[in-house]
């Protein structure tokens, strides 16, 4: 839910890195050699692939260091899980296109041999034959006859359904959202058996009897399958789904678990173990209620089946994986927001039985990527909430944090000239060249601590997931968007020293959300298209309907000029009550269950596009040679050992994209198409 893959929100920090207090002695003669790198590895059709430096490596004892390449292993481990959730062919596809990569020993520089190779980094990007982001099937420019020969000529076998599978119309969408069709049997994604409805799986959840008031996450590591006509599941487990591939994470976190910083990380990594072998959701939550505790140390993790945007009804999470170094300097700052979370919330439009009367422990802290990987890699989230489940939320608080070294690389990559093309006038741009950036990263921590964390369902109603169905997640997004929309315009920034000046910060989050969701976003489409993401959906909702409600009263001005449209905010204070307005709105279909009102809201603001405008977006943005996405590669981190013992780490960057998936994929290859088709009842138990 809390998931934040939304490169809008581009932010420039300054990260500064101290050391924790830690009992190990510094390791100086054992520094890591890390190579200054943060430019583009590669770019090939709408994507970049990027670099991203540790700051703070350095600072950590070896003990720490060990901990962290630990985690990374162990989150590679699983690595494949992602590719085959993605898709039931990925896998024997992946093989097969990579076999085709190193054995072909045809003109490389012939132009069927560059389509191919963007086709390979396509699919090594998105972990799969679907976009990652619009979800479409990626069909290869290639001819299949000219595939196939290719494939034939390099000795690589793929059987021939799958190969027509990459070119015909068949599980042309990872995801489907359109309620007028079956979710489930229409999305390709491989969370459900191809013949399970949308009405069998709900009805399947809907008889779980579950703790009313401390519900497990029904079906969130497991795939449903029908055996024999009767729907059952496949755990994903040790001895079970993707055993292999979880075995290997269990032998990494048993190592992480021997240099635990704190008896808190050590109870944590412990029950994630336990998690791991047994599959035991009531054990999932009690790993994230000790995960959500363990807030000391300078290492942190994130590691399971935990985001639900992959399941077209939101019950089963993508395995994931991101390992993280404290940056205590910035933490610091964001801890402001969270300990005046409450003042947040009782001073916001909600209604007042909407309203929490204590909100739990929201930290934030930003922090420095060390490796992710599965659903985080390599196209990563720049902020991260946890955990998803809404009773441990409520009760035992959460963990918020910012990707610092993220953000910083994605800064790097440089200015593309689009705000100058599609901002009003000069004070627009003034004033994002001034304030954006801060206002971006206050969004985000606002988006986080505050926006997640507030609010409260009725009694007696339902959760999101349960009420809101396919519309819950671009609703708390949305939610959670427009809580700090609507703070970012209030002096109480000020008084509490996160900005300078809270009105040109406040105009200035303003100007490029309103840009962004009705215009500059669009780039990432096709036209014709709809918009498909939650993310995408909601800031395009949030947008629309502002503009709708202030167009009425001159608040937003629709200019053209030169030909070319333009959105021009006349009113930032009456605007600001607009999003206020459409906070308790939206906190109100969530504490009501209110299924048509959110229904309503999406399909008629967030899903349709206008085509003239888009057509028009994409034709100024062509100018731009700046690709609409942006990925990364890990730094490697490599043991030096002395006589069998670890005696430091080096950081190295990988020479190219290729090389990195294809080390991947030799190293942390536990799985192959036979291991992801293990029959139901070799895999099959209860929760």
């Amino acid at each position: 839910m809390k998931n934040m893959k939304i490169a809008a929100y581009i932010l420039a920090a300054t990260l500064m890195v101290s050391c924790n207090n830690s009992t190990d002695e510094p390791i100086t003669e054992v520094k890591a050699k890390t190579e200054k790198n943060n430019g583009k590895v590669t770019e090939f059709a709408d994507i970049a692939v990027l670099h991203y430096e540790i700051p703070g490596w350095d600072e950590l004892s070896l003990k720490q260091q060990q901990l962290v390449y630990y985690m990374t292993q162990a989150g590679l481990s699983g690595r494949d899980i992602t590719w085959d959730q993605n898709y039931r062919h990925n896998l024997a596809i992946r093989q097969a296109l990579e076999n085709l990569y190193t054995n072909y020993k045809g003109d490389k520089e012939s132009e069927a041999w560059q389509q191919f190779e963007t086709y390979l980094n396509r699919v090594w990007f998105a972990s799969g034959i679907h976009h990652h982001y619009s979800m479409d099937k990626m069909i290869p420019e290639l001819p299949k006859e000219q595939l196939s020969k290719m494939m034939e000529e390099a000795g690589v076998e793929l059987d021939t359904r799958i190969l027509n599978l990459l070119y015909d119309d068949q599980d042309s969408k990872k995801v489907v959202l359109d309620e007028d069709k079956d979710l489930v049997l229409a999305s390709a994604v491989n969370l459900y058996g191809p013949d399970v409805t949308t009405q069998e799986a709900k009805e399947f959840y809907g008889s779980i009897a579950v703790d009313k008031n401390e519900p497990i996450e029904v079906g969130l590591n497991s795939r449903l399958v029908k055996k024999n006509g009767e729907l059952v599941e496949e755990i994903y487990k040790s001895g079970g789904k993707y055993g292999a591939a979880i075995d290997r994470i269990i032998y990494w976190l048993e190592k992480a678990q021997g240099v635990a910083e704190t008896e808190a990380q050590e109870k944590a990594l412990g029950l994630l173990i336990e998690y791991y072998k047994t599959g035991s959701l009531d054990t999932w939550d009690d790993y994230a209620i000790a995960w959500t505790n363990s807030t000391d140390g300078a290492v942190d993790w994130i590691n399971g089946f935990i985001e639900v945007y992959n399941d077209p009804i939101a019950y089963k999470g993508s395995y994931e994986s991101i390992v993280q170094i404290k940056d205590f300097d910035m933490s610091r700052k964001m801890e402001v927001l969270s300990k005046n979370a409450q003042w947040f919330e009782d001073h916001s439009p909600l209604m007042d039985e909407h309203k929490k009367d204590s909100v739990k422990g929201v930290s934030y802290k930003t922090v420095n990527v060390a490796g992710e990987a599965g659903d985080a890699s390599p196209a990563t989230p720049i902020g991260v909430n946890l955990p998803n489940n809404v009773w441990i939320r409520n009760v035992h608080g959460s963990k918020s944090v910012s990707l610092g070294n993220i953000i910083a690389a994605y800064n790097g990559a440089g200015s593309t000239g689009k705000l100058e093309e599609f901002a009003h006038d000069e004070e627009e741009i003034e004033l994002e060249k001034k304030y954006g950036a801060l206002a971006d990263k206050l969004h985000t921590a606002l988006h986080e601590v505050v926006g997640h964390a507030s609010g409260q369902i009725n009694p007696g109603v339902g959760t999101p997931k349960e009420t809101l169905g396919s519309y819950k997640s671009t609703i708390e997004e949305g939610r959670a968007d427009l809580f700090g929309l609507y703070y970012l315009m209030d002096p109480k920034l000020e008084e509490l020293g996160l900005v300078e000046d809270w009105k040109k910060t406040g105009m200035a989050a303003y100007d490029g959300y309103i840009r962004n969701g009705l215009m500059t976003q669009l780039t990432r489409l096709e036209v014709g298209q709809n918009v498909e993401e939650a993310h995408m959906r909601n800031r395009q909702w949030v947008s629309a309907w502002a503009y709708e409600r202030g167009e009425e009263n001159g608040v937003i001005e629709k200019v053209t000029k030169d030909g070319k449209t333009y959105y021009d905010i006349k009113d930032y204070k009456a605007l600001r009550e607009i999003f206020g307005e459409l906070l308790r709105e939206t906190q109100r279909m969530t504490s009501e269950g209110d299924f048509e009102a959110a229904k309503a809201l999406v399909e008629d603001y967030g899903v349709k596009v206008d085509q003239d405008i888009h057509q028009e977006v994409k034709d100024r943005a062509s100018k731009f040679e700046a690709p609409a996405y942006s990925g990364f590669v890990n730094p490697m981190i490599v043991p030096v050992e002395e006589n069998g013992e670890i005696t430091g780490f080096e950081i190295k960057q990988p020479d190219s994209f290729a090389e990195q998936m294809l080390t991947y994929s030799e190293t942390y290859g536990f799985l192959n198409s036979m291991d992801t088709n293990m029959s139901s009842e070799e895999n099959t138990s209860t929760n």
